[in-house]
């Protein structure tokens, strides 16, 4: 600090004596890592660990139509950390396409997701200026994504370059450039594997974690219900358009004799999205004079079709004894009303995907 008389440092009083061979003070620099957080226990566990010996840790998670983020959002909220969003949604669909390492069970390139998302946490890492990469895997515990073979693919194709850090099974794992370099302190990662959630519970304890979720899959893709109609979009519409793809966690899903896709809202949560989902040149229907659901016809659709729509419009309507209900459709700018009799449920349900 200048003092306002010239470029004289301002005189102290009482300076602090000098002590012979005395050395300079040193900060230690603290890692920081980026840790992918899906909201699990492990992913918990992992942050806890990498906290547990001084490094600074953010997290990570990813968002797309197929998995949610409200339980990373918790975690963050418990664990005390920033938690970075990111859209995943175009990545996952590109991968649903050509996914290099092929499907699981159902429509889950599970391998290849891991994969993708750990590249993108690298590019944070590279931009934010953080050392490592972390992810809460543990080796063995599913067998088909987290044996060795898998795990050494997932690091090969993320390309970190060593930064890949699993703390949970790292005594069990080559060390890490991270650890080679002692920004992490190898000696108090963990050497977990296998299926048993024992230690995990146990470290759960001792970190004071007491509200976490049961182990679940979590992702619509090993659902084989939603993958049906997954499998229809893609063999007809494509996935290309994002929307179509918000659009199946949405009612239900009928493939029409004429091959235009129907929607029918199932409560009024269904109806309102359908609402928000629609665009001009998709086809709105929806009962006046008696209450039923909003059904929509993403892109329209021809004569028959249009008109089984509003049938079945009319079936899963609230008609009573009526014969004949009125829907009202609406596309781009025009709205008419048809008089319609309900379809028999059981017939609608031959197209029900």
């Amino acid at each position: 600090m200048k003092s306002e008389a010239g470029n004289r440092e301002p005189e102290t009083r009482n300076p602090k004596p000098e002590t012979r061979n005395q050395k300079p003070e040193t900060r230690v620099k603290r890692g920081r890592g980026l840790s992918l957080l899906s909201g699990g226990l492990d992913s918990r566990l992992a942050v806890c660990v990498l906290r547990e010996q001084g490094l600074d840790v953010e997290g990570v998670v990813f968002t797309s139509p197929f998995f949610k983020m409200d339980t990373a959002r918790e975690a963050a909220h418990q664990l005390n950390v920033p938690l970075h969003v990111v859209d995943f949604t175009r990545d996952i669909l590109d991968l649903l396409e050509h996914p290099p390492h092929g499907f699981g069970t159902a429509l889950n390139p599970c391998i290849d997701c891991r994969a993708r998302m750990i590249q993108r946490a690298g590019e944070m890492m590279e931009q934010g200026g953080f050392d490592f990469v972390a992810t809460g895997e543990v080796l063995g515990q599913r067998p088909m994504s987290q044996n060795r073979h898998s795990l050494a693919i997932t690091e090969r194709d993320a390309a970190l370059g060593g930064r890949l850090l699993r703390p949970l099974s790292a005594l069990l794992l080559e060390p890490t450039v991270p650890e080679q370099a002692g920004i992490v302190d190898r000696s108090r990662l963990l050497g977990l594997s296998g299926r048993t959630r024992k230690p995990q519970r146990e470290l759960a304890q001792r970190y004071g974690l007491t509200r976490y979720p049961a182990p679940a899959g979590g992702c619509l893709l090993t659902e084989k219900g939603f993958c049906r109609k997954l499998s229809d979009l893609r063999a007809n519409e494509g996935l290309g358009d994002e929307r179509l793809v918000w659009l199946l966690l949405r009612g239900r899903h009928f493939r029409l004799p004429g091959g235009a896709k129907c929607v029918v809202g199932r409560d009024a949560a269904d109806n309102a999205a359908l609402k928000s989902l629609r665009a001009a040149s998709d086809m709105l229907l929806h009962t006046v004079d008696v209450p039923g659901p909003t059904v929509l016809v993403p892109g329209g659709a021809g004569d028959e079709d249009a008109s089984l729509a509003a049938h079945i419009c009319a079936a899963y309507a609230d008609h009573g004894t009526r014969e004949s209900v009125t829907v009202r459709i609406v596309q781009d700018d025009a709205t008419e009303e048809h008089r319609a009799v309900p379809l028999a449920r059981e017939q609608a349900q031959a197209w029900m995907l």
